[in-house]
C-alpha cells in the first residue's frame, strides 16, 4: 500500500472517531482507537514507538516517541488540544526527517471541526496529485 493510501485510511479513521466521540477527550483515548481501528483493517500500527536516531556523531537509543507509525511509512502525530500552534507542525517535520519519511498527518481531535485540526506535512515528497488531503506545509 503507497503512502498516500495509507495517509487516506488514516484520515477517514481519524474523522469518524471525530464525529463519532466529538472533542474533548485525552490524546491516549483517540490514539487508542485509532490504532485499534487501523490494527483491525489488516494495517500493521506501532504506537508510541521510540525512535533512534544519530546527530553530531552521536546515538541517541529514545530520541522521541511516534505517536502511531503505520507500516513503517506513515506518520501520524495526534493533539487534543484547542488549537493547533505553528511548532507542532514543525514538530511533525522534525520527526518525518530523523524518520527519513516523506509525508505526515497532525490531527488535532481538540477542535470544534475536524478540518480545522488536520494538517498534512510533507518531507520532500513528491506524489501529491492522487491525495485528497492537500494541506501542504
Amino acid at each position: 500500500m503507497d503512502v498516500e493510501t495509507l495517509a487516506r485510511n488514516a484520515v477517514d479513521c481519524a474523522y469518524k472517531i471525530h464525529c463519532e466521540l466529538g472533542p474533548g477527550l485525552l490524546k491516549s483515548v483517540y490514539e487508542a482507537i485509532m490504532a485499534k481501528r487501523l490494527s483491525l483493517k489488516g494495517l500493521r500500527v506501532e504506537r508510541q514507538k521510540a525512535v533512534a536516531f544519530k546527530f553530531d556523531n552521536i546515538d541517541f537509543d529514545e530520541g522521541f516517541r511516534a505517536d502511531l507509525l503505520i507500516e513503517n511509512r506513515l506518520l501520524v502525530e495526534l493533539k487534543s488540544v484547542e488549537r493547533l500552534a505553528p511548532v507542532h507542525g514543525k514538530q511533525v517535520l522534525t520527526y518525518l526527517r530523523l524518520l527519513e519519511l516523506p509525508l505526515g498527518i497532525l490531527l488535532n481531535f481538540g477542535g470544534a471541526t475536524f478540518k480545522e485540526g488536520i494538517r498534512r506535512i510533507v518531507n520532500n515528497h513528491v506524489d501529491v496529485g492522487s491525495s485528497r488531503l492537500r494541506i501542504h506545509r
